[in-house]
């Protein structure tokens, strides 16, 4: 034994930093510009961009809170990761709004949209959301993997080998290796998310096993009693659809395809696969809650269960390539957002305000050198997180309060700057001020709740509306132009003075300046001209239909 390994674990691990240590490199040979580390020039294809999207949408805290969750109160508590299954037909109708900006960053987005001044702010909002989020992916990881070795691993040691590994190539290597890494990575996640399943059904005694030894409710697809009813799953939806309109590497898994077509299918049906995924985690924490109970055993922290499950239930060799995959899940995504990181500081701070005239090489080089030291301060964070769970839908809660600027920007073409950092700072106060009278105590990160969130966000939207009315609109032509890009097509591949209308090809966007909806202008020709995006929303929707009718079928068994 080696660090509460066995050889053959030992030997697959190694192998597979080997790999793909080698092998990003290797690909990151044909990185000469920024444009190629940034966007990988927008020649991903439809399967590279769903593998991108679900690697990176993929982190060990997935697993780790999902399985947690189901140990500790059923499978009704899918609905903590399917809060954006109810959301994911959006992603086809969203997924153009980031390539038709013709920007690295969305932080460029926001200067186009708003102002540079709105750009800075949500560039310092976006480099700590890759902080916090790479602090919390790696904590994940190394819950589980401590827990496999006895704890003969320190998680500081984990934290440290894991970061290592993806920092070298996506230093070098930018997005293209990122990319086509979480393409490979993506194949390891969805063996992990199933390879527990068979010999943990064969422990328990089956289905037949399990519910003997487990309530009822532990099999519900929906249960208020496991704290996920109603109300709180809609507000973990409207979290979801808005909070990832301003996640900062949405635009990198939307406009890095090389058509507005790869972009969608890469978001949405990648984004399908993840919630294919969560229906394995979710059925090990059933099994998981059934063995102990068998055994007479209990776990002193439930996310915990994933880690249990895997040490007990894996052969030798088998728990090596378990842990493969949760470094595959960690590394495809911290990966992204080292790049994305190093983008944003270098559009958005560097060639703004530090060096104006930045040769190509400068920008390359501060690129890489950036996202160096923001992936260093998220490991640093990593030390400091205690409940996944809790820190990973906090996350994504602050990127839904970000995100009423962004998406309240693209639906309603009147808001304003000031109506934006208004809604911005109106949100966050009243989410602490209301988390603090609730809990007695002030912190950064609060155990998520929807009422306090739902609060905030309804005054978000509020004030964004109101004060955007009540101020000077923003100047007629620049909006004018940004939203003339937004209804033009960016497949054309080739460089011309005009492109075409998006309209004119079947590919108008629905969700564009709804409030253009109550002009007969609006809805002539509406079959033809939103083709695209009413065929892809349906068949989404059916797709939606299909993994909970799956779902509900296995736990019918």
């Amino acid at each position: 034994m080696l660090f509460g390994f066995n050889i053959w674990d030992m030997l697959v691990i190694i192998a597979y930093f080997l790999f793909i240590t080698i092998w990003g490199l290797w690909i990151a040979r044909s990185i000469k510009t920024s444009d190629s580390y940034f966007r990988g020039e927008r020649k991903f294809k439809w399967w590279i961009m769903m593998g991108q999207a679900f690697g990176t949408g993929t982190h060990a805290e997935n697993f780790v809170a999902q399985t947690g969750a189901t140990y500790q109160l059923g499978f009704s508590t899918i609905w903590y990761q399917w809060k954006n299954m109810l959301i994911t037909p959006f992603y086809w109708l969203i997924a153009p709004w980031y390539r038709r900006s013709e920007r690295t960053t969305i932080g460029e987005m926001v200067e186009d949209r708003y102002s540079p001044q709105l750009g800075v702010i949500y560039t310092v909002f976006a480099i700590a959301y890759f902080i916090f989020n790479q602090g919390v992916m790696l904590q994940g990881a190394a819950k589980v993997i401590s827990i496999v070795c006895g704890h003969q691993v320190s998680s500081t040691g984990i934290i440290i080998a894991m970061s290592a590994a993806f920092i070298i190539y996506s230093f070098f290597g930018g997005l293209v290796t990122s990319a086509y890494l979480n393409f490979l990575q993506a194949l390891m996640i969805i063996v992990l998310s199933m390879m527990l399943i068979p010999s943990g059904l064969i422990q328990v005694g089956g289905f037949h096993g399990m519910r003997e030894s487990l309530s009822p409710d532990f099999f519900r697809l929906f249960s208020e009693q496991s704290g996920m009813g109603l109300f709180m799953i809609l507000m973990l939806a409207v979290n979801g659809i808005v909070g990832i309109t301003a996640q900062p590497h949405i635009l990198s898994m939307c406009a890095t395809g090389n058509t507005e077509r790869a972009g969608r299918v890469g978001q949405t049906y990648g984004a399908f696969v993840k919630r294919l995924c969560t229906i394995g985690w979710a059925l090990t924490g059933i099994i998981v809650a059934a063995m102990l109970i068998q055994r007479g055993e209990t776990l002193p922290d439930p996310e915990m269960a994933f880690g249990y499950a895997t040490r007990e239930l894996l052969a030798p060799g088998l728990v090596g390539l378990m842990i493969a995959s949760i470094l595959a899940a960690n590394m495809s995504s911290c990966s992204t957002f080292m790049v994305n990181a190093g983008a944003l500081f270098t559009r958005n701070l560097y060639e703004l305000y530090i060096k104006k005239n930045a040769s190509e090489k400068d920008i390359l080089r501060m690129g890489r050198l950036s996202g160096f030291v923001l992936a260093i301060l998220g490991v640093l964070f990593a030390l400091t997180v205690k409940n996944v769970l809790h820190a990973f839908l906090f996350t994504e809660t602050i990127a839904a309060f970000m995100g009423i600027m962004i998406f309240g920007g693209i639906l309603w073409k009147r808001a304003n700057r000031y109506g934006a950092l208004a809604a911005v700072i109106s949100s966050f106060g009243l989410y602490y001020l209301l988390n603090y009278l609730q809990s007695g105590q002030l912190m950064l990160v609060y155990k998520w709740t929807p009422a306090p969130f739902g609060w905030a966000m309804l005054a978000g939207f509020t004030t964004l509306i109101i004060v955007s009315l009540l101020t000077k609109a923003e100047d007629p032509q620049r909006i004018d132009r940004f939203f003339d890009n937004m209804n033009r097509l960016s497949d054309t591949g080739v460089a011309i003075k005009e492109k075409p209308l998006a309209k004119d090809h079947g590919k108008d966007l629905i969700l564009l300046d709804v409030t253009g909806w109550f002009s007969k202008k609006r809805w002539q020709g509406f079959r033809k001209r939103y083709r695209e995006d009413i065929v892809g929303f349906f068949l989404a929707w059916g797709m939606v239909g299909l993994l909970v009718l799956l779902a509900w079928g296995i736990m019918q068994f």
